[in-house]
């Protein structure tokens, strides 16, 4: 389904660099990417969903090589079949949480509001337990409700690939559970992939696949980007 070969990206003036040989992800398989700070797990989501283009290698889903898209339509792929949890959120100050929620659909006139979508918005907001709050601002929320609230929209689409960058990195251990089997059971009922970054190692076992970056890089690369975190903070 979403296949990345011989893949290499670097950030301008710095010494990150991420190469990546061969990586397959299939239909309706949920994978855990793991690995140390700065090891390039946040990148790759943003190389697979065209914000960032690699240097050199291909990433393919399904018959689009996205990593020739240009810049326009790639960010009509992203808002088309991907599901996107940042891991800032990226909610809109002066837009509520229903209409936070439902962004994609103004911002895409490919996508259709219907009742079918307000009624999938409500359904979503229930299970997430935020519903009471869909007439509140993001200054309002905490950052846990922020987080599901930018889950929720990742849904609303009915995207065909979920990209989740710590998407339960600022939940309780209830809410936590709660969120990952709405991802999951989504997941399993229509047959989208998901991929998460996460440094919580107790979800893994719920994972089809777990992905070490540590794995994927050299010691001398691991060091260095270590180093480099630890420098900045």
């Amino acid at each position: 389904m979403l296949r990345i070969q011989n893949l290499y990206f670097k950030y301008p003036k710095s010494d990150f660099q991420l190469q990546i040989d061969d990586l397959l992800f299939n239909k309706g398989e949920t994978h855990a990417l793991i690995g140390p700070s700065g090891s390039g797990k946040t990148t790759l989501l943003n190389l697979i969903a065209g914000i960032s283009t690699p240097h050199e290698g291909r990433i393919k889903y399904k018959d689009i090589e996205v990593s020739k898209l240009s810049e326009a339509e790639r960010r009509g792929f992203r808002i088309s079949r991907i599901g996107f949890v940042f891991q800032d959120f990226k909610l809109i100050n002066y837009l509520n949480v229903f209409e936070n929620i439902m962004l994609p659909y103004r911002i895409n006139a490919r996508l259709k509001i219907d009742l079918q979508v307000r009624s999938r918005i409500k359904l979503l907001s229930e299970y997430a337990g935020i519903d009471k709050y869909l007439s509140k601002y993001p200054k309002n929320l905490s950052q846990g409700e922020r987080q599901r609230v930018a889950i929720c929209r990742a849904l609303v689409t009915q995207p065909e690939l979920i990209l989740a960058d710590e998407p339960t990195g600022n939940l309780d251990p209830k809410n936590k559970k709660k969120i990952l089997d709405l991802l999951f059971k989504y997941c399993k009922e229509e047959g989208t992939t998901l991929i998460t970054v996460t440094h919580d190692h107790e979800l893994l076992p719920d994972f089809d696949e777990v992905i070490d970056f540590s794995k994927l890089l050299s010691e001398d690369e691991i060091n260095l980007r270590l180093n480099k975190t630890n420098t900045e903070s």
